[in-house]
């Protein structure tokens, strides 16, 4: 029996330490001026790898998704800054971390920091899962630019030409139902979205 309670004695310690090597680890998110998050990226890790940092800032992201717009009749993905003016920083906070960041070309400071010269609050491990998540989908978010309601026109298909309403948006599908007149009856239609711009 003890040599049971002394195997789990020495199981005991070898856990701590790994929990401990990832509680160092928080995400930060610093402040930039807009439309300079990729040069700050760029700039920030430059420097860590300069300042020989890497055993303290692990990543730095710049959180983006894919817009599925339609555009002239054609399909076309383009990539958007989910938070503009904002880089999420993975790092283990200490001075020099904290210096090294802070003075980086372009970074005008950390968020949630609680004043001048202190050290800036993490970020929950929710909101980190619930961006990271965000920035694996596969499925690029569509972008659309019209409503249930919206008076739309057909620009291209059997109905080209022809106005209607929108009845329904079917977003998994790229489709909408719009509600066109012929023969002087209102007629449902299903048509996919290149095929129609709002009026």
């Amino acid at each position: 029996m003890d040599s049971i309670d002394t195997s789990a004695a020495a199981v005991a310690p070898a856990e701590p330490p790994k929990s401990k090597k990832d509680d160092r680890k928080k995400w930060f998110v610093i402040h930039t001026y807009s439309g300079y998050e990729n040069k700050v990226k760029a700039n920030l890790e430059r420097r860590i790898h300069s300042m020989n940092m890497t055993d303290k800032i692990f990543r730095v992201l710049v959180p983006m998704e894919d817009e599925v717009e339609f555009k002239d009749g054609k399909r076309k993905i383009t990539p958007k800054k989910v938070f503009p003016g904002y880089v999420l920083v993975e790092m283990d906070m200490d001075d020099a971390s904290w210096y090294v960041v802070r003075n980086t070309s372009g970074v005008t400071g950390f968020v949630g920091s609680p004043g001048s010269g202190e050290k800036p609050v993490p970020l929950q491990d929710k909101e980190v899962k619930t961006i990271l998540k965000q920035m694996g989908i596969e499925t690029p978010k569509l972008k659309i630019d019209f409503a249930k309601g919206d008076r739309v026109k057909v620009t291209s298909g059997p109905f080209f030409d022809f106005t209607g309403i929108v009845d329904e948006i079917q977003p998994e599908k790229e489709k909408v139902r719009a509600l066109i007149s012929i023969f002087g009856r209102e007629t449902p239609v299903e048509l996919e979205f290149y095929q129609i711009e709002k009026v």
